[in-house]
């Protein structure tokens, strides 16, 4: 049975050697790795993806993922809650106060003794600052306004800081859910995206795996996709039990999947097939 689901990794297929460039700037897609790294060299998705796809990306005037960018701008000046605030009340532009966020979470929070990402944050503010609920997960405001702010940092390299509070520690923990073997098809991250990384299985080119353009685009769904709902798709695909978004789980493993693409550009929102 296991042979017979190795077969359609068979076929390689090399990463492309173009050049991306978004509103004049140019990406970088490949770069050395750090320290540490499986890889000699990280690589974006982006390389390993069809040529109509890679020129979706490039152009902001086609890319479908720029529509919800547009929407998180409205919501960040948009006034709501009983405090009378936006998120511009306290941020300003975003163009300018928000310019390195994307590249640098996950984050250490202090108070919740636990890293949070963009979205955590975002509900953060809307409950501490504003007097509003958290978001429910994948809500379409939520994925918007992630966008938003993750484009803010288009171009900017992905750059975690380890040493902040327990942040390694959760690095280790998300290193070693990566390489963990789950589900029926007893399929680890590692096994599409690190031994078979270049392989086509089924009609798909498989990258790295890389994080840095998420929220992304993806074309199948004709939709925009949160990292962690492509974590728990993936974790699905292996046939087991996927975790809560948000979760210990999920989080640890999105510190270490970023620091996987350490030194790529931030691309939100990438579009992927």
């Amino acid at each position: 049975m296991m042979a017979a689901l190795q077969m359609p990794l068979t076929a390689q297929a090399d990463p492309v050697d173009d050049a991306l460039v978004i509103d004049d700037l140019e990406m970088v897609t490949r770069t050395k790795a750090p320290e540490g790294h499986p890889f000699d060299e990280v690589r974006s998705g982006w390389l390993y993806r069809e040529a109509e796809t890679r020129e979706l990306e490039a152009d902001s005037f086609q890319n479908p993922g720029m529509l919800y960018v547009e929407q998180g701008a409205d919501i960040w000046n948009r006034i709501e809650g009983p405090e009378g605030k936006s998120c511009a009340s306290c941020h300003n532009d975003a163009a300018v106060t928000m310019k390195g966020v994307g590249a640098n979470y996950p984050k250490w929070d202090a108070d919740a003794k636990r890293p949070i990402n963009v979205e955590l944050q975002i509900d953060k503010c809307r409950v501490e600052n504003m007097g509003l609920e958290a978001y429910k997960f994948d809500h379409a405001e939520q994925k918007a306004l992630t966008t938003y702010i993750k484009n803010q940092a288009l171009g900017e390299p992905v750059k975690l800081d380890l040493s902040q509070g327990e942040l390694q520690s959760w690095w280790d923990r998300g290193k070693e859910l990566y390489y963990t073997r789950t589900g029926q098809l007893n399929f680890a991250c590692a096994s599409c995206h690190e031994a078979n990384s270049g392989q086509y299985i089924r009609a798909d080119h498989l990258s790295q795996g890389q994080a840095n353009g998420f929220p992304t685009y993806r074309l199948k769904q004709a939709d925009m996709v949160s990292l962690h709902n492509r974590f728990r798709g993936c974790i699905r695909d292996t046939r087991a039990e996927f975790p809560k978004a948000f979760s210990d789980e999920l989080m640890a493993l999105e510190v270490y999947v970023t620091w996987r693409g350490t030194g790529l550009s931030v691309e939100t929102p990438s579009v992927r097939q």
